[in-house]
């Protein structure tokens, strides 16, 4: 496993393939993401790599994430990540990676945050089928039904399935396909959707579970 990389998401579009047909894609602008800090086992009990992304004014960061940036003579950035990997000794503090790490055809995991869709109910959310239409059913139409028993338990259950505030959670979406790679403008296409609205930040790693060609 090998450190991921951090990007914005453009928008979508569209390509087509040399038969004609047309492939919905999704536009990332990923990096250069410098490497902030590298932890080892030995000092901090597990290997990883912090990464940062998007310059920012050093007025917009606070003294103690300042001096975690110059210790590694980086200027300060908006974001900061960390990512677990396999072998710590391919890293270095103060080296920035980029899309010189992916090619086309390759396959990676997207984390990012979905579209929040205010409060919802139990249809939209979830998905229920609703209640009838007639026979006699009155106001009951999107309804979700029984949610718990009389006497026993006599209780809602946890985590039950009923309305309430819809989207804005953290969404991976596995095993997306790379369509091509602009590495002057570091610029990433992806075959599919990925989570979030334009300008969201998002996370891409390499497939934990790489579709079988």
């Amino acid at each position: 496993m090998r450190a991921g990389l951090i990007g914005r998401k453009l928008g979508m579009s569209r390509i087509f393939t040399s038969d004609g047909k047309s492939v919905a894609v999704t536009v990332l602008k990923v990096g250069p993401c410098p490497v902030v800090r590298v932890k080892t086992v030995g000092q901090d009990g597990y290997d990883a790599v912090q990464l940062a992304f998007e310059e920012a004014k050093p007025s917009r960061v606070s003294k103690p994430v300042k001096g975690v940036y110059a210790k590694a003579n980086i200027a300060p950035h908006r974001m900061l990540k960390e990512f677990r990997v396999d072998d710590v000794d391919q890293y270095q503090a103060g080296e920035f990676l980029t899309l010189e790490r992916l090619e086309a055809g390759a396959q990676v995991d997207v984390t990012g945050r979905s579209i929040g869709k205010g409060f919802a109910g139990g249809m939209k959310r979830w998905g229920f089928h609703g209640g009838r239409g007639s026979h006699g059913a009155h106001l009951t139409h999107r309804s979700p039904g029984s949610i718990g028993q009389c006497q026993t338990p006599g209780r809602v259950f946890k985590n039950k399935r009923m309305a309430g505030h819809m989207g804005d959670v953290q969404v991976t979406v596995m095993g997306l396909t790379v369509q091509s790679v602009d590495r002057e403008r570091n610029m990433l296409v992806l075959k599919g959707s990925v989570p979030g609205s334009k300008g969201t930040v998002v996370y891409i790693r390499d497939a934990m579970k790489p579709a079988k060609k």
